[in-house]
């Protein structure tokens, strides 16, 4: 047997304003996308941001249903309205944030499962490192590849 171990490193900022102009853009559109959220049942308000290859930033909002799970988080509608809308365009960078009733959490909200691995394949397809940004009230982070998120993505097919 041989012991392994996999290691994440991330940058941490105390607030959107210590990132660089283009990433502050991205969270700043995240949280603006928050505004667009429906969600009667678990009030969690949730908005990303997805920037594209030629500079178009996408967002998106979750979207609850009384038929769970017809729901579906803000990452993945950003990602799919921009591969919907962008076909050809590879996605380099999401930002996301999520809040009670509007207001943004203390931690960062992080990304579910199913949008680390939608994540995943987009960047797989783009064939480039995705970053991804979690917002917080009082921190930040970002981590420069999806890897680190989700290590050991499946691509087995």
């Amino acid at each position: 047997m041989i012991q392994k171990e996999i290691k994440t490193s991330f940058e941490e900022y105390g607030s959107i304003e210590e990132l660089n102009a283009e990433d502050r853009e991205l969270a700043t559109e995240a949280i603006t996308a928050m505004q667009g959220a429906y969600a009667p049942y678990s009030h969690f308000h949730v908005g990303a941001a997805v920037r594209i290859s030629n500079g178009q930033i996408v967002r998106g909002a979750n979207q609850e249903n009384a038929a769970f799970p017809s729901g579906l988080c803000a990452e993945r509608t950003a990602m799919f309205a921009a591969g919907a809308r962008y076909p050809d365009k590879e996605m380099r960078s999401i930002a996301l944030v999520g809040g009670v009733y509007g207001r943004i959490t203390e931690q960062p909200a992080t990304p579910c499962g199913a949008c680390r691995q939608v994540m995943a394949q987009y960047q797989t397809k783009a064939g480039k490192p995705m970053s991804v940004i979690m917002i917080g009230a009082h921190k930040v982070w970002k981590f420069e590849k999806v890897d680190d998120i989700l290590p050991l993505i499946f691509d087995s097919i």
